[in-house]
């Protein structure tokens, strides 16, 4: 049976990830560690943890996600996202182990007036774009990437929870309308990332849910999903956020899913649908 190590197993993509190679018609040996299992910044344990498992696939999820806390602790943000990938990337070409690396919409500078392919040019903005850019670096020629954007899951904190958390406290909604991107969610985007890890599909791949909207719209969808009024949302700026964020954010960080379909390999579907089902399962 193949052995499918995953690390960042706690997180809410780590989750999905784990059931998506255990389940199916040729379910896998999947080995799930999350961060306390695995500190992925530690290159002797993740040598160890290869060692003792060798795996045929590792699925490299573990991340500092914190977009705003990495731009105050470069150092960290550099260490887990960058060095950790490092480790882990060192310790499957050991034991020949092939590498599926999740990175972000955030290594792009989203000033692009169309969405980007996997062939643009990357120009992260912030510290946490810079330090996944890294990590992207690491990986050898016959390694896979998967970028993403506005990723929201059952088991985890996310923009979905938020919006129903404040909605539910009637805590006034504002939410801006100049950051646009493509929601994914991570039954879909661990389905596809499960095939082109057993695949041994190499290099960088776009993988999103179809359709686009700023986080105005994805909050006005969210809570009409509700059952709510969506007029409740207000629209405003970036430069209007109170308290301002420390890092700053892609204006534009649509990813086109270019690789994929060019290979004939399936979209996932528009992002409202997988949203309803979400929105339902964490009201029930």
């Amino acid at each position: 049976m193949t052995t499918v190590l995953v690390t960042g197993a706690g997180g809410q993509l780590g989750h999905d990830l784990v059931e998506a190679f255990s389940r199916g018609s040729a379910p896998c040996d999947v080995v799930g560690a999350g961060h306390d299992a695995l500190d992925v910044t530690s290159r002797d344990l993740v040598h160890q943890a290869v060692a003792s498992l060798r795996p045929t696939a590792i699925v490299h999820a573990a991340a500092w996600t914190a977009v705003d806390a990495c731009e105050l602790d470069p150092d960290k943000a550099f260490a887990v996202n960058a060095l950790g990938t490092r480790n882990v990337a060192e310790a499957a070409r050991r034991f020949g182990a092939h590498v599926c690396y999740v990175s972000t919409d955030y290594v792009f500078d989203g000033l692009s007036d169309r969405p980007y392919v996997e062939w643009d040019p990357p120009h992260p903005l912030s510290v946490y774009g810079r330090s996944k850019l890294g990590g992207e670096s690491e990986l050898g020629p016959g390694d896979t990437v998967v970028r993403t954007s506005w990723v929201c899951g059952a088991h985890g904190a996310n923009m979905v929870r938020t919006v129903l958390g404040l909605w539910r406290k009637g805590v006034p909604l504002r939410f801006v309308d100049d950051q646009v991107a493509s929601p994914t969610f991570t039954r879909g985007l661990a389905s596809t990332i499960r095939e082109l890890s057993l695949g041994h599909r190499p290099g960088v791949y776009h993988v999103t849910h179809q359709g686009t909207t700023s986080w105005y719209g994805f909050a006005r969808a969210v809570v009409e999903a509700a059952g709510g009024n969506p007029d409740q949302v207000e629209a405003i700026a970036t430069v209007d956020l109170d308290p301002p964020r420390p890092a700053p954010r892609p204006a534009n960080s649509v990813l086109d899913n270019a690789a994929l379909r060019l290979a004939g390999l399936p979209l996932l579907p528009d992002w409202h649908g997988p949203l309803e089902e979400l929105v339902r399962e964490l009201s029930a």
